[in-house]
């Protein structure tokens, strides 16, 4: 009788500690969840306030990112082209470019 008080056999406690570890467990899984998507949201708010918005009037002249070269890697290439001289710009954004000598419109 004696070892199964040592051994602690008393199967309504060892459920009660064993749900309240299981309880324990899924609380900080939830707080390091919370920490989480609070330190996404803060570095996001973070970069965000870093970027600044351009505002590009025609007649700018804007450099052109070439994304298809960032697939070859060769350090010496430039991704940009240009400089363009931006002809018209619409309200969301899109800017119709003209090549300097103004042979190209794209």
């Amino acid at each position: 009788m004696w070892a199964l008080r040592k051994l602690n056999l008393d199967w309504a406690e060892a459920t009660n500690l064993r749900m309240m570890q299981l309880n324990e467990m899924e609380e900080f899984r939830f707080h390091a969840y919370e920490n989480a998507a609070m330190y996404k949201e803060r570095m996001k708010f973070v970069h965000d306030k870093k970027i600044l918005k351009r505002e590009f009037k025609s007649g700018d002249l804007v450099l052109l990112f070439n994304s298809r070269l960032k697939f070859f890697s060769s350090k010496l290439t430039s991704k940009w082209s240009g400089p363009f001289k931006g002809e018209s710009v619409s309200s969301y954004g899109a800017i119709e470019l003209e090549s300097e000598d103004g042979t190209r419109t794209f």
